[in-house]
C-alpha cells in the first residue's frame, strides 16, 4: 500500500490529536489543518500548514467556507490508479490528500442545551467536515478517513510498523464507520429539525411534544451476546453511547453478560430507581420475588431476600446505593447471577472476588425518554412510565380512612406493583413485599397466587393493583388473605360494587386515577 503523505486535520473533539499529530509528523507525514486544530498544534510545536496556503483561499464567512475547495476535494476524490485523474489534478496544480482526520461539529449537544437560540443550532449544522469525511470514505482505496479519537492508536501502530501505509482492510474498515458516523450525523439534525416550528412573527420555536413524524434510531454495538432469550437465538446489545443506563453501564467482574440478564437488570435498575431510600429488589424472570426498603442497604437486602428465598435463588439484584462490605457479604451468601448498582466499594469488590462468575454492572443514573416494543411491519413508540404518584392523586374511597402506617405502606406497595407484570396484585408490609402475584390473566388468581407464595404471611399487609378491580371479587381475595387496605386506579364501571365490598370487609380503599400495565 501506498505511503500516507500529506493529511489534513480538523476536528472539534481534539482528545489525544496533538499526540497522534506528532506520531504522524514523526513519519514525516505533511499536517495541514484549519482554525483552532491548526492552532492547538502550533501551540504544541508541530508545524503544520493552514488550509488557505493549500487552497490560496482564504477562510471566509466566519468559517463556514475553508475546506469547500477544489484543492480540497480535488486531493482527497482523485483516483490514483487512473492516469485521466492524476493527469487532471496535476494540471490543476492539486496535490494528493492521503488520509482525512475529521470529527464534526458538536450539534447534539448545542442542541439539548436548556435555553438554546435557534441560531446556533443551525450554526453548529458542519457542511466541510461531512462533505470531507464522506469524499474520503468514498475513495477510501486511496485516502484513510478518521472519524474517532478511539481509533488514533491503532492507526499510528500500523502505520509505525509498515512504514507509513494502512492495509485496504483498515481503510474500508475507517470507511464503513466514516459513513456511519456522517448517517447518524443527518439523522440528529433531520430529527431536531423536525422539532422546530416556523412563526411568522417570532421567527422559530422548538417543539417539545408530539412525537416525531420520522423515527431515527442510531445505536452502536456494544457487544455481541452468545444467544438471546434461548440458545438457538442470535443476539447483541446495542447502546445510544451516552455512557448512562444498562446498556453503558461497566462489568467489573464475572462471566459475559447473557441476554437475560441483561434484561434482568433493567427490571431491578428500574423498581430500585424509584426510592429515595436504600432500597434493594430481587428480580426473577423480570418480575420482583422481594423487594424492602431499610435505613441501610444491608438491611433493605436480607428484608427482600426474606421476602422470597427460594425464588431470589439466581435472581438478579438492583439497589440504589453504593454496595459495602456488610452488604456484600450478606449477598456472598446466595447465588446470585448479576447485581447492579451505582458503585461497589474496594471492601465489596473484594468479598465478591471469591465468586468469580457473578457479574457486578456499574450503572450510571441516565433518564428513559421513551419505550420501544416491536410489531411485525414496524415498532410502538411510547413515552417512559415515569409518573410520580402526587397527594393530588390520592383518593379516599372506603368508609375507613387508612392508618399513617396502611398509608406508608400502599404508597410502598405502589411503587413495587409499577414494576410486576399484569396483571398485578402485590402484598406489602412495614416496606417489605410479602406477596407477589404476577402476570396471570385474571386479577382473581394474582391475588390468590400472591397470597399462596407468601413466605412471612400476608395477615396485616396492604395490597396494590396495578390497574382496576372489574369485579368486588379481587378485593374479596384480598380481605381472605388477611390484607387490611388496597390502593387501585379506580375507573371500572363497577367502582362503586368494588369500594361496597371493601367497606363491607372492613377494608381502606385509596384510588389514584393512575394505571401501572405493564406487559
Amino acid at each position: 500500500m501506498a505511503k500516507i503523505e500529506r493529511a489534513i486535520l480538523s476536528v472539534t473533539d481534539k482528545t489525544g490529536l496533538v499526540e497522534f499529530a506528532r506520531r504522524l509528523a514523526a513519519m514525516r507525514v505533511e499536517l495541514v489543518s484549519t482554525g483552532g486544530t491548526a492552532k492547538l498544534l502550533r501551540d504544541s510545536g508541530i508545524t503544520v500548514q493552514d488550509i488557505s496556503d493549500l487552497t490560496g483561499f482564504p477562510e471566509m464567512l466566519d468559517g463556514r467556507v475553508k475546506t469547500l475547495h477544489p484543492k480540497v476535494h480535488g486531493g482527497i476524490l482523485h483516483m490514483r490508479g487512473k492516469p485521466e485523474h492524476r493527469e487532471a489534478v496535476a494540471e490543476h496544480g492539486i496535490q494528493p490528500i492521503d488520509m482525512v482526520v475529521v470529527n464534526l461539529y458538536a450539534f447534539e449537544k448545542t442542541a439539548a442545551k436548556p435555553g438554546v437560540h435557534f441560531e446556533d443550532i443551525i450554526e453548529n449544522i458542519d457542511i466541510g467536515g461531512p462533505s470531507m469525511v464522506r469524499s474520503a470514505a468514498k475513495n477510501f482505496q486511496d485516502v484513510a478517513i478518521v472519524t474517532s479519537p478511539a481509533d488514533y492508536e491503532a492507526i499510528a501502530q500500523e502505520m509505525e510498523s509498515s512504514g507509513g501505509s494502512l492495509s485496504l482492510a483498515t481503510k474500508w474498515r475507517l470507511a464503513q464507520k466514516a459513513f456511519a458516523t456522517t448517517a447518524a450525523y443527518d439523522s440528529a439534525i433531520a430529527s431536531t429539525l423536525e422539532r422546530i416550528a416556523a412563526q411568522d412573527s417570532d421567527g422559530f420555536a422548538m417543539g417539545t411534544e408530539g412525537f416525531p413524524e420520522t423515527l431515527r434510531l442510531s445505536f452502536h454495538k456494544a457487544f455481541d451476546l452468545r444467544y438471546g432469550e434461548n440458545p438457538h437465538q442470535k443476539a447483541a446489545l446495542y447502546s445510544d453511547g451516552s455512557g448512562a443506563g444498562v446498556a453503558n453501564g461497566k462489568q467489573l467482574q464475572g462471566k459475559e453478560l447473557s441476554y437475560n440478564n441483561i434484561v434482568d437488570l433493567q427490571a431491578a435498575w428500574d423498581l430500585a430507581q424509584e426510592f429515595e431510600e436504600p432500597v434493594c429488589a430481587i428480580i426473577k424472570h423480570t418480575n420482583p420475588c422481594g423487594t424492602a426498603v431499610a435505613t441501610s442497604l444491608t438491611e433493605a437486602y436480607k428484608r427482600a431476600l426474606e421476602c422470597d428465598p427460594v425464588s431470589a435463588f439466581g435472581g438478579v439484584i438492583g439497589v440504589n446505593r453504593t454496595i459495602d462490605r456488610d452488604t456484600a457479604t450478606e449477598m456472598a451468601k446466595l447465588f446470585v447471577e448479576a447485581i447492579a448498582a451505582p458503585g461497589f466499594d474496594d471492601d465489596a469488590r473484594q468479598i465478591f472476588a471469591g465468586k468469580k462468575n457473578l457479574r457486578l454492572v456499574e450503572v450510571v443514573p441516565g433518564e428513559q425518554k421513551w419505550v420501544l416494543k416491536n410489531v411485525s411491519g414496524g415498532v410502538l413508540l411510547q413515552d417512559n412510565d415515569v409518573r410520580p404518584l402526587t397527594e393530588a392523586d390520592l383518593k379516599v374511597v372506603s368508609d375507613r380512612k387508612p392508618t399513617e402506617q396502611e398509608m406508608r405502606d400502599l404508597l410502598f406497595a405502589w411503587k413495587v406493583c409499577k414494576h410486576v407484570k399484569s396483571n398485578a396484585i402485590l402484598y406489602a408490609r412495614n416496606g417489605q413485599t410479602t406477596g407477589v402475584g404476577a402476570g396471570q390473566m385474571s386479577r382473581v388468581d394474582s391475588a390468590k397466587i400472591g397470597a399462596m407464595k407468601s413466605v412471612l404471611g400476608i395477615k396485616g399487609s396492604v395490597a396494590a393493583s396495578d390497574a382496576f378491580f372489574p369485579f368486588p371479587d379481587g378485593v374479596e381475595e384480598i380481605a381472605k388473605a388477611g390484607a387490611t387496605a388496597i390502593i387501585q386506579p379506580g375507573g371500572s364501571v363497577r367502582d362503586q360494587e368494588v369500594v361496597d365490598a371493601a367497606n363491607k370487609l372492613g377494608l381502606a380503599m385509596v384510588m389514584t386515577g393512575v394505571r401501572h400495565f405493564r406487559h
